[in-house]
Protein backbone atom coordinates (compact mmCIF):
# COMPACT_ATOMS: atom_id res chain seq x y z
CA UNK A 1 0.00 0.00 0.00
CA UNK A 2 1.45 3.43 -1.24
CA UNK A 3 1.17 6.09 1.69
CA UNK A 4 0.76 9.05 -0.21
CA UNK A 5 -2.43 7.78 -0.77
CA UNK A 6 -5.46 9.34 1.89
CA UNK A 7 -6.47 6.92 4.22
CA UNK A 8 -9.52 6.25 6.45
CA UNK A 9 -8.29 5.58 9.73
CA UNK A 10 -10.69 5.04 12.58
CA UNK A 11 -9.38 5.28 16.55
CA UNK A 12 -11.20 3.65 19.12
CA UNK A 13 -9.94 5.16 22.41
CA UNK A 14 -9.95 6.01 26.08
CA UNK A 15 -11.14 9.15 25.37
CA UNK A 16 -10.52 12.19 23.14
CA UNK A 17 -13.14 14.89 24.77
CA UNK A 18 -11.97 14.97 28.04
CA UNK A 19 -8.57 14.87 29.95
CA UNK A 20 -9.74 14.86 33.24
CA UNK A 21 -7.93 12.53 35.41
CA UNK A 22 -6.41 10.64 32.08
CA UNK A 23 -2.84 11.33 29.74
CA UNK A 24 -5.30 9.56 26.91
CA UNK A 25 -6.79 13.00 25.24
CA UNK A 26 -4.21 15.20 24.93
CA UNK A 27 -2.16 12.17 22.95
CA UNK A 28 -4.95 11.44 20.55
CA UNK A 29 -5.91 15.24 20.34
CA UNK A 30 -2.38 15.64 18.72
CA UNK A 31 -2.12 12.39 16.72
CA UNK A 32 -5.79 12.79 15.30
CA UNK A 33 -4.65 16.58 14.31
CA UNK A 34 -1.63 15.97 12.60
CA UNK A 35 -3.40 12.69 10.59
CA UNK A 36 -6.14 15.25 9.17
CA UNK A 37 -3.31 17.77 8.40
CA UNK A 38 -1.74 15.11 5.95
CA UNK A 39 -4.86 14.46 4.84
CA UNK A 40 -6.20 11.38 6.51
CA UNK A 41 -10.17 11.05 7.36
CA UNK A 42 -9.93 9.66 11.04
CA UNK A 43 -13.15 8.45 12.77
CA UNK A 44 -12.30 9.12 16.60
CA UNK A 45 -15.36 6.48 18.74
CA UNK A 46 -15.70 6.97 22.56
CA UNK A 47 -17.58 5.50 25.24
CA UNK A 48 -19.61 8.11 26.66
CA UNK A 49 -18.95 7.76 30.51
CA UNK A 50 -20.64 10.18 33.21
CA UNK A 51 -16.96 10.99 34.58
CA UNK A 52 -15.58 12.20 31.24
CA UNK A 53 -19.33 13.44 30.23
CA UNK A 54 -19.33 16.16 33.06
CA UNK A 55 -15.88 16.97 32.45
CA UNK A 56 -15.09 17.49 28.73
CA UNK A 57 -12.71 20.18 28.04
CA UNK A 58 -12.79 20.04 24.21
CA UNK A 59 -16.49 18.41 22.93
CA UNK A 60 -15.26 18.72 19.65
CA UNK A 61 -11.70 19.50 18.87
CA UNK A 62 -12.05 20.69 15.19
CA UNK A 63 -10.46 17.90 13.08
CA UNK A 64 -11.18 14.96 11.99
CA UNK A 65 -15.09 13.07 13.45
CA UNK A 66 -15.77 12.15 16.85
CA UNK A 67 -18.72 10.14 17.67
CA UNK A 68 -19.82 8.88 21.56
CA UNK A 69 -21.13 5.19 21.49
CA UNK A 70 -23.62 3.73 24.24
CA UNK A 71 -22.90 0.07 24.26
CA UNK A 72 -20.63 -2.50 22.34
CA UNK A 73 -23.99 -2.95 20.20
CA UNK A 74 -24.25 0.52 19.84
CA UNK A 75 -20.89 0.41 18.75
CA UNK A 76 -21.78 -2.48 15.91
CA UNK A 77 -24.69 -1.38 15.03
CA UNK A 78 -23.75 2.40 13.90
CA UNK A 79 -20.25 2.00 13.07
CA UNK A 80 -20.00 -1.66 12.10
CA UNK A 81 -19.42 -0.55 7.96
CA UNK A 82 -16.36 2.19 9.31
CA UNK A 83 -14.49 -0.61 11.31
CA UNK A 84 -15.04 -2.91 8.13
CA UNK A 85 -13.99 -0.77 5.31
CA UNK A 86 -11.03 1.57 7.03
CA UNK A 87 -7.72 1.16 6.10
CA UNK A 88 -6.71 1.32 9.40
CA UNK A 89 -8.49 0.69 12.79
CA UNK A 90 -6.55 1.05 16.14
CA UNK A 91 -8.01 0.20 19.42
CA UNK A 92 -6.67 2.06 22.49
CA UNK A 93 -5.76 0.84 26.01
CA UNK A 94 -8.36 1.19 28.51
CA UNK A 95 -11.42 1.85 26.75
CA UNK A 96 -14.07 0.11 28.44
CA UNK A 97 -14.79 -3.74 27.56
CA UNK A 98 -11.83 -3.31 25.16
CA UNK A 99 -11.01 -6.80 25.27
CA UNK A 100 -14.76 -7.48 23.55
CA UNK A 101 -14.51 -4.53 21.13
CA UNK A 102 -11.10 -5.55 19.90
CA UNK A 103 -12.33 -9.34 19.38
CA UNK A 104 -14.70 -7.51 17.85
CA UNK A 105 -12.27 -5.31 15.47
CA UNK A 106 -10.08 -7.86 14.26
CA UNK A 107 -12.74 -10.25 12.84
CA UNK A 108 -14.81 -7.23 11.51
CA UNK A 109 -11.48 -4.70 9.85
CA UNK A 110 -10.47 -5.62 6.46
CA UNK A 111 -7.72 -3.67 6.67
CA UNK A 112 -4.58 -3.43 9.61
CA UNK A 113 -5.76 -3.13 13.18
CA UNK A 114 -3.64 -2.42 16.04
CA UNK A 115 -3.25 -2.39 19.77
CA UNK A 116 -2.72 0.98 21.13
CA UNK A 117 -0.75 1.01 24.65
CA UNK A 118 -0.03 3.99 26.56
CA UNK A 119 0.59 2.03 29.63
CA UNK A 120 2.22 -1.33 28.32
CA UNK A 121 4.02 -2.25 31.64
CA UNK A 122 0.58 -1.69 33.50
CA UNK A 123 -0.92 -3.82 30.82
CA UNK A 124 1.62 -6.74 30.75
CA UNK A 125 1.72 -7.06 34.38
CA UNK A 126 -2.44 -7.15 34.40
CA UNK A 127 -2.02 -10.14 32.07
CA UNK A 128 -0.16 -11.93 34.03
CA UNK A 129 -2.86 -11.34 36.50
CA UNK A 130 -5.86 -11.58 34.33
CA UNK A 131 -6.61 -8.64 35.03
CA UNK A 132 -6.45 -6.64 31.95
CA UNK A 133 -9.81 -5.98 30.86
CA UNK A 134 -9.53 -4.55 27.46
CA UNK A 135 -6.60 -7.02 26.10
CA UNK A 136 -6.51 -10.63 26.35
CA UNK A 137 -3.18 -12.58 25.85
CA UNK A 138 -5.18 -14.58 23.17
CA UNK A 139 -6.28 -11.07 21.37
CA UNK A 140 -2.59 -9.58 20.89
CA UNK A 141 -1.59 -12.18 18.13
CA UNK A 142 -4.98 -11.19 16.22
CA UNK A 143 -4.01 -7.53 16.06
CA UNK A 144 -1.53 -6.58 13.21
CA UNK A 145 0.67 -4.17 15.14
CA UNK A 146 1.21 -3.85 18.94
CA UNK A 147 1.88 -0.03 19.45
CA UNK A 148 3.79 1.06 22.42
CA UNK A 149 4.37 4.26 24.71
CA UNK A 150 7.35 2.00 26.30
CA UNK A 151 9.72 0.93 23.84
CA UNK A 152 13.06 -1.29 24.68
CA UNK A 153 13.10 -4.63 25.38
CA UNK A 154 9.70 -4.59 26.29
CA UNK A 155 8.90 -4.70 22.55
CA UNK A 156 10.94 -8.09 22.19
CA UNK A 157 8.80 -9.76 25.08
CA UNK A 158 5.45 -8.35 23.92
CA UNK A 159 6.81 -10.23 20.18
CA UNK A 160 7.98 -13.05 21.58
CA UNK A 161 6.24 -14.02 24.28
CA UNK A 162 2.78 -12.82 23.79
CA UNK A 163 3.28 -13.88 20.30
CA UNK A 164 2.24 -10.32 18.26
CA UNK A 165 3.44 -10.15 14.89
CA UNK A 166 4.73 -6.46 14.84
CA UNK A 167 5.50 -4.71 18.24
CA UNK A 168 6.81 -0.99 17.77
CA UNK A 169 7.03 2.33 19.76
CA UNK A 170 4.85 5.30 19.22
CA UNK A 171 5.84 7.16 22.36
CA UNK A 172 3.55 10.06 23.19
CA UNK A 173 4.60 13.38 21.57
CA UNK A 174 4.03 16.97 22.01
CA UNK A 175 2.31 19.83 19.71
CA UNK A 176 4.57 22.88 19.10
CA UNK A 177 1.68 24.89 18.17
CA UNK A 178 0.01 24.62 21.76
CA UNK A 179 3.62 24.55 23.83
CA UNK A 180 6.05 27.44 23.23
CA UNK A 181 8.24 29.34 25.73
CA UNK A 182 6.52 32.88 26.68
CA UNK A 183 7.94 35.87 28.89
CA UNK A 184 5.95 35.18 32.17
CA UNK A 185 6.54 36.11 35.90
CA UNK A 186 8.13 33.13 37.51
CA UNK A 187 5.07 32.35 40.53
CA UNK A 188 6.57 29.00 41.19
CA UNK A 189 10.59 27.55 41.75
CA UNK A 190 9.47 24.27 40.87
CA UNK A 191 5.90 22.92 39.83
CA UNK A 192 4.65 19.14 39.38
CA UNK A 193 1.28 17.93 37.17
CA UNK A 194 -0.13 14.83 38.00
CA UNK A 195 -2.97 12.89 38.78
CA UNK A 196 -2.29 11.12 42.22
CA UNK A 197 -0.88 7.74 41.92
CA UNK A 198 -0.01 5.82 45.20
CA UNK A 199 3.44 4.68 43.64
CA UNK A 200 4.26 7.81 42.72
CA UNK A 201 3.75 9.40 46.35
CA UNK A 202 6.84 8.19 47.79
CA UNK A 203 8.92 10.03 45.00
CA UNK A 204 6.58 13.09 45.81
CA UNK A 205 6.90 13.41 49.12
CA UNK A 206 11.00 12.85 48.94
CA UNK A 207 12.36 14.53 46.00
CA UNK A 208 9.58 17.53 46.55
CA UNK A 209 7.77 18.09 49.18
CA UNK A 210 10.81 16.89 51.46
CA UNK A 211 12.85 20.20 49.48
CA UNK A 212 9.89 22.68 49.88
CA UNK A 213 9.60 22.01 53.55
CA UNK A 214 13.72 22.82 53.94
CA UNK A 215 13.28 25.74 51.60
CA UNK A 216 11.51 27.78 53.22
CA UNK A 217 11.40 30.76 50.69
CA UNK A 218 10.73 28.68 47.43
CA UNK A 219 7.71 28.36 45.85
CA UNK A 220 6.28 25.24 44.78
CA UNK A 221 2.87 23.71 43.08
CA UNK A 222 1.48 20.20 42.32
CA UNK A 223 -1.63 20.11 40.35
CA UNK A 224 -3.79 17.33 39.68
CA UNK A 225 -6.94 15.40 40.75
CA UNK A 226 -7.76 12.94 43.03
CA UNK A 227 -5.08 13.81 45.97
CA UNK A 228 -6.24 12.65 49.77
CA UNK A 229 -7.58 14.63 52.21
CA UNK A 230 -5.16 13.92 54.78
CA UNK A 231 -1.86 14.95 52.60
CA UNK A 232 0.08 17.23 54.67
CA UNK A 233 1.05 19.66 51.84
CA UNK A 234 4.01 22.14 52.72
CA UNK A 235 2.72 25.94 53.59
CA UNK A 236 4.78 26.89 50.31
CA UNK A 237 3.10 24.33 48.15
CA UNK A 238 0.20 25.76 46.21
CA UNK A 239 -2.97 23.18 44.90
CA UNK A 240 -4.58 23.01 41.95
CA UNK A 241 -6.81 20.35 41.49
CA UNK A 242 -7.42 20.11 37.87
CA UNK A 243 -5.58 21.66 35.34
CA UNK A 244 -7.04 21.61 31.57
CA UNK A 245 -4.52 21.40 28.61
CA UNK A 246 -5.80 25.02 27.70
CA UNK A 247 -3.58 26.17 30.70
CA UNK A 248 -0.65 24.17 30.80
CA UNK A 249 1.77 26.34 28.54
CA UNK A 250 0.98 29.15 30.91
CA UNK A 251 1.67 26.66 34.08
CA UNK A 252 5.21 25.49 33.07
CA UNK A 253 5.97 28.69 31.86
CA UNK A 254 5.17 30.44 35.16
CA UNK A 255 8.11 28.28 37.27
CA UNK A 256 11.53 27.99 36.95
CA UNK A 257 11.90 23.91 37.20
CA UNK A 258 9.54 21.61 36.70
CA UNK A 259 9.46 17.47 38.44
CA UNK A 260 8.64 14.78 36.52
CA UNK A 261 7.77 11.50 38.57
CA UNK A 262 7.56 8.10 37.00
CA UNK A 263 5.20 5.37 38.11
CA UNK A 264 7.06 2.05 39.39
CA UNK A 265 5.99 -0.20 36.59
CA UNK A 266 7.44 2.66 33.88
CA UNK A 267 10.90 2.68 36.26
CA UNK A 268 11.00 -0.89 35.93
CA UNK A 269 10.79 -1.10 32.02
CA UNK A 270 12.50 1.95 31.22
CA UNK A 271 12.11 3.63 27.98
CA UNK A 272 8.21 5.21 29.07
CA UNK A 273 8.48 9.26 28.69
CA UNK A 274 5.69 11.34 29.93
CA UNK A 275 4.24 13.35 27.80
CA UNK A 276 4.44 16.02 30.61
CA UNK A 277 8.12 15.92 29.92
CA UNK A 278 7.65 17.07 26.42
CA UNK A 279 5.38 19.54 27.17
CA UNK A 280 7.70 21.02 29.37
CA UNK A 281 10.43 20.58 27.13
CA UNK A 282 8.67 22.80 24.48
CA UNK A 283 8.34 25.38 26.44
CA UNK A 284 11.72 25.61 26.69
CA UNK A 285 10.50 24.81 30.90
CA UNK A 286 13.87 23.03 32.93
CA UNK A 287 12.91 19.47 34.47
CA UNK A 288 14.33 17.64 37.11
CA UNK A 289 13.28 13.80 36.97
CA UNK A 290 13.75 10.70 38.92
CA UNK A 291 15.95 7.92 37.24
CA UNK A 292 14.51 5.78 34.65
CA UNK A 293 16.48 3.10 32.61
CA UNK A 294 16.18 4.82 28.65
CA UNK A 295 16.23 8.39 29.80
CA UNK A 296 18.86 9.20 27.72
CA UNK A 297 17.42 8.00 24.74
CA UNK A 298 15.39 10.91 25.25
CA UNK A 299 17.19 13.78 26.98
CA UNK A 300 21.30 14.12 27.52
CA UNK A 301 21.09 13.93 31.32
CA UNK A 302 23.34 16.92 32.75
CA UNK A 303 22.53 18.86 29.42
CA UNK A 304 18.49 18.49 28.87
CA UNK A 305 17.93 17.50 31.82
CA UNK A 306 18.74 16.94 35.81
CA UNK A 307 18.37 13.94 37.66
CA UNK A 308 17.28 13.66 41.24
CA UNK A 309 17.91 10.96 43.34
CA UNK A 310 16.89 12.89 46.88
CA UNK A 311 15.48 15.64 47.83
CA UNK A 312 19.18 17.29 48.78
CA UNK A 313 19.71 17.04 44.77
CA UNK A 314 16.03 18.39 43.99
CA UNK A 315 17.61 21.26 46.77
CA UNK A 316 21.01 22.02 45.13
CA UNK A 317 19.48 22.32 41.41
CA UNK A 318 16.86 24.77 43.18
CA UNK A 319 19.36 26.85 45.07
CA UNK A 320 22.85 26.72 43.28
CA UNK A 321 22.21 26.78 39.04
CA UNK A 322 22.41 30.19 37.87
CA UNK A 323 19.77 31.84 35.73
CA UNK A 324 21.71 31.58 32.71
CA UNK A 325 23.00 27.91 32.71
CA UNK A 326 18.91 27.43 34.08
CA UNK A 327 17.66 28.66 30.31
CA UNK A 328 20.56 26.77 28.68
CA UNK A 329 19.35 23.63 30.07
CA UNK A 330 15.48 24.35 29.15
CA UNK A 331 16.55 25.16 25.34
CA UNK A 332 18.68 22.41 24.62
CA UNK A 333 15.40 20.17 26.13
CA UNK A 334 13.64 22.32 23.76
CA UNK A 335 15.40 21.92 20.57
CA UNK A 336 15.85 18.08 21.37
CA UNK A 337 11.69 17.53 21.18
CA UNK A 338 10.96 19.83 19.04
CA UNK A 339 13.38 17.64 16.25
CA UNK A 340 12.21 14.17 17.78
CA UNK A 341 9.10 13.91 19.61
CA UNK A 342 6.33 16.32 17.94
CA UNK A 343 3.29 14.86 16.88
CA UNK A 344 4.11 15.02 13.27
CA UNK A 345 7.32 12.70 13.80
CA UNK A 346 4.95 10.10 15.63
CA UNK A 347 2.16 10.20 12.35
CA UNK A 348 5.38 9.56 10.22
CA UNK A 349 6.18 6.94 12.55
CA UNK A 350 2.60 5.91 12.62
CA UNK A 351 2.21 5.77 9.13
CA UNK A 352 5.88 3.88 8.35
CA UNK A 353 4.48 1.02 10.62
CA UNK A 354 0.87 0.93 8.65
CA UNK A 355 3.00 0.38 5.40
CA UNK A 356 5.23 -2.24 6.90
CA UNK A 357 2.20 -3.84 7.94
CA UNK A 358 0.42 -3.73 4.49
CA UNK A 359 3.68 -5.16 3.10
CA UNK A 360 3.85 -7.82 5.53
CA UNK A 361 0.70 -8.88 4.73
CA UNK A 362 0.91 -9.15 0.81
CA UNK A 363 4.45 -11.48 1.90
CA UNK A 364 2.54 -13.33 3.75
CA UNK A 365 -0.78 -13.70 0.33
CA UNK A 366 2.64 -13.96 -1.84
CA UNK A 367 3.53 -17.58 0.29
CA UNK A 368 0.57 -18.72 0.41
CA UNK A 369 -0.30 -18.07 -3.31
CA UNK A 370 3.00 -19.38 -4.56
CA UNK A 371 2.40 -22.87 -1.97
CA UNK A 372 -1.00 -23.20 -3.65
CA UNK A 373 0.33 -23.21 -7.38
CA UNK A 374 2.99 -26.06 -6.60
Amino acid sequence: MALGARLDIVMLGLSITSSWGNGHATTYRSLVRELVSRGHRVLFLERDKPWYGSNRDIPGPGYGSIELYSSIEDLKSRFGENVRTADFVMVGSYVPEGATVGEWVVDTAKGVTAFYDIDTPVTLSRLKAGKAGYLSAALVPEYDIYLSFTGGPILRTIERELGSPMARPLYCSVDPELYSPEEAEKKWDLGYVGTYCVDRQSALDELMLAPARNLKDGRFVVAGPLYPENISWPGNTDRIDHLPPSEHRAFYNSMRFTMNLTRADMIRAGYSPSVRLFEAAACATPMITDYWRGLDVFFEPGREILVSGSGADTALFLSEMSEAARRRLGERARRRVLDRHTALHRVDELESYIEESYGARAERMAYVKAGELE
